[in-house]
């Protein structure tokens, strides 16, 4: 019952969250000046900590405001300053582009994705090789294109085939319109089912996800960090890919064969098959998608396959910036599709631009990490070791932190470092090398931990695919695990004993 202004003002705070969680917040916002004016290595740790929290609960409410509170005050309280900000995200302009601009463009392909996904899904029975189909080409797309792009077409893939499911489910037909959010109107005899469709669509989702991992840390274009890493040490496209094959080729079965280990022993919340009632409403819509089909439906996804074989060839080539890339998409897939309305042209932007206004407050967060110098002990403590264990230490040190901050971030730190080392003489080119391909794959492989790592995996969690089917921050931790062991173990062996030999 709200009776007075404070009790209004309190229920209004973080609105429908537990209250257990908004006295949480406010006890951060009290904590935080104290112990910055005690001690602001402290607070930094302290606030990083709090952040990865607001990760976690993103299901009770999104990370944006309590996270967005928590960098607003570390500003105030001088953490980090409104400058360094500003320049985390003019570093990371490209990711931001690629966030606005190439959702959107892949938001018009939808139609022919949700075309092309559900005859992949329909006509293959087995869940282990459609689990490696996910994998394997979520790992060769990310290899050329980016990791963010290729989550957006999983995701989009995983709501078109939920919408359709829920909208069957709540006894309506394909043309009405439905809140496919809402479960009220669910039919009883479809709750069972749409469990195990969500546990079906999950386990899909995070193959295809650690996919992108397995593949982005191949190649030069495969993550940011990577074009960063290969600048510095003056590697080409086929000299970055052979760097990194000794450890990228052994690391991509091994995760291809985790998949498969997952999906026959149904462990770690794997192995889920698409119920039959299910099977059966997406070949009736499939169906009746193909028999509604008129001459300008066909057009439309004409140029949609040939706007995607265009952005394919344009991502592969990095003729521009991925986010121009995602514009030009945009221009042409409505443009060749009769889409004109500016709210048709709006709703594409609905999906990235929370996410995008979150990672701005994250790289607040990493201006803190960077102001405070939250990672030089670790930097320098890897460095004053034998030069035989390096590499391996490396790998070990960039996992851990990648695993609490961004990779990118984290290679961007190190290989600074390790440059530096370099041209003072106090390591040798070779050393400089075989440290390069460490912090590479260990910004790369071990991240897959928690979603803070990649900015794919937030985004997945942040998404609007991730309430529908019960993915949350503690769920991606826990179907991430097996991955994490076997990425991390296996990649730190290569590394000491293979590339550091």
């Amino acid at each position: 019952m709200v009776n007075t202004l404070p009790q209004a003002l309190y229920a209004n705070f973080l609105g429908k969250s537990p209250g257990w969680y908004k006295k949480a917040i406010i006890a951060f916002l009290l904590i935080n000046p104290v112990l910055a004016y005690i001690s602001p290595y402290v607070a930094g740790w302290l606030l990083v900590l709090e952040f990865i929290f607001t990760l976690a609960m993103a299901l009770k409410c999104y990370p944006l405001q309590p996270g967005g509170l928590l960098a607003i005050e570390a500003v105030i309280i001088g953490l980090v300053s409104p400058e360094t900000v500003l320049h985390e995200v003019e570093n990371n302009i490209g990711v931001i582009l690629l966030l606005i601009f190439m959702v959107a463009g892949i938001y018009f392909m939808k139609s022919l994705l949700l075309f092309t996904f559900t005859r992949i899904i329909l006509g293959v029975k087995s869940k282990v090789v459609l689990s490696v189909i996910f994998s394997l080409t979520a790992a060769v797309l990310s290899a050329f294109l980016d990791a963010l792009t290729v989550t957006a077409v999983i995701i989009s893939v995983a709501v078109g085939f939920y919408s359709v499911y829920h909208k069957i489910a709540s006894g309506k037909k394909y043309w009405d319109d439905h809140n496919h959010t809402d479960d009220h109107g669910l039919k009883d005899h479809h709750a069972e089912d749409l469990q195990q469709f969500r546990a079906f669509l999950r386990s899909l989702l995070m193959h295809g996800i650690v996919g992108t991992a397995l593949g982005g840390v191949a190649t030069q274009v495969g993550e940011p960090q990577n074009l960063l890493i290969a600048e510095k040490l003056g590697w080409d496209f086929i000299e970055f890919f052979m760097r990194m094959a000794p450890v990228s080729i052994p690391i991509l079965i091994l995760g291809l064969l985790t998949c498969v280990l997952l999906e026959k022993t149904r462990k770690f919340d794997y192995g889920a098959q698409l119920p039959e009632s299910v099977r059966g409403i997406l070949e009736d819509f499939q169906a009746h998608e193909q028999k509604k089909l008129k001459l300008r439906d066909k057009a439309n996804l004409i140029v949609q396959a040939l706007v995607a074989v265009l952005l394919v060839i344009s991502l592969a080539l990095h003729v521009a910036e991925v986010g121009l890339i995602g514009l030009m998409i945009i221009i042409l897939a409505t443009a060749g599709t009769g889409i004109t309305e500016e709210h048709q042209i709006g709703k594409a932007f609905e999906e990235a631009l929370p996410f995008t206004a979150l990672l701005v407050v994250f790289f607040a967060v990493v201006g803190v990490i960077h102001t405070q110098h939250l990672f030089t002990g670790v930097i320098n403590a890897v460095l004053a070791m034998e030069p035989e264990i390096q590499a391996g230490m490396f790998f070990i040190a960039n996992g851990i932190l990648s695993m609490i901050s961004d990779n990118v971030f984290v290679a961007t730190v190190y290989i600074d470092e390790v440059l530096n080392a370099f041209q003072a003489g106090a390591i040798s080119r070779e050393q400089f090398e075989i440290l390069a391909v460490a912090i590479n794959t260990g910004t790369n492989l071990p991240s897959v931990a928690t979603p803070n790592g990649q900015a794919a995996f937030l985004f997945l969690l942040t998404s609007a695919v991730s309430p529908l089917i019960r993915l949350s921050y503690g769920k991606m931790v826990w179907m991430a695990l097996p991955y994490t062991l076997v990425l991390g173990v296996s990649g730190y062996l290569l590394v000491h004993f293979v590339v550091a030999a």
